[in-house]
């Protein structure tokens, strides 16, 4: 089983990775919030993987964080869902707001997502609710909100070129980019946080 790749980007788009590892070309299914995480093509960058073993051929699906291939894992695990429709229910929302909606069974949010109908909904809200709380992913029950995607992009960038390492000039991004924060207010948290 491959757990986790380290390799160069050799192309991306949403939804498919090519990834060079030691001249060896990997494919990998990854989802919207993994691709948008992603550092340019020719970076490097280690990614963690899942390996599906089916009749009809072997897939890598990947992950840019521990908690999205724990969710992942999850949803196949419930009858029905495969890897490929579990990776298009993680490409529907943002992490933080799909937790959320299968905790608060908010079905509508749920069935909004693209090929996810209401009754593939309702066994998710169904098998997953308990789960998903008691294993930790949410770390509080607080109200979520809306961060901009370009301002944490725009901080993350500006992290890397001051030579914070790419993953974490991503994660540290995402964790301080409180509701409506500019790219400047991100950055400027982060710096914080990264140097103390």
């Amino acid at each position: 089983m491959i757990s986790f790749l380290v390799g160069i980007i050799e192309e991306k788009s949403d939804g498919v990775l090519l990834l060079d590892v030691n001249g060896v070309g990997y494919e990998i299914f990854i989802s919207h919030a993994s691709f948008i995480t992603l550092p340019s093509e020719g970076e490097r960058v280690k990614i963690l993987t899942y390996m599906s073993v089916r009749e009809d051929g072997v897939s890598l699906y990947g992950f840019s964080s521990q908690e999205e291939k724990e969710l992942f894992l999850k949803l196949t695990q419930i009858s029905g869902i495969g890897p490929k429709v579990a990776m298009g229910i993680l490409s529907g929302l943002p992490l933080s707001e799909l937790i959320t909606a299968i905790v608060k069974e908010d079905i509508k949010t749920l069935s909004s997502i693209k090929g996810l109908g209401r009754k593939t909904a309702e066994r998710v809200i169904l098998e997953l609710k308990d789960k998903l709380s008691l294993a930790g992913i949410m770390v509080e029950d607080k109200p979520t909100f809306s961060y901009d995607e370009e301002a944490v992009t725009m901080a993350a960038e500006t992290l890397i070129s001051l030579g914070v390492n790419k993953n974490e000039a991503y994660n540290l991004a995402k964790s301080n980019a409180g509701e409506n924060a500019t790219a400047e207010e991100i950055i400027a948290k982060s710096l914080r946080g990264y140097r103390s």
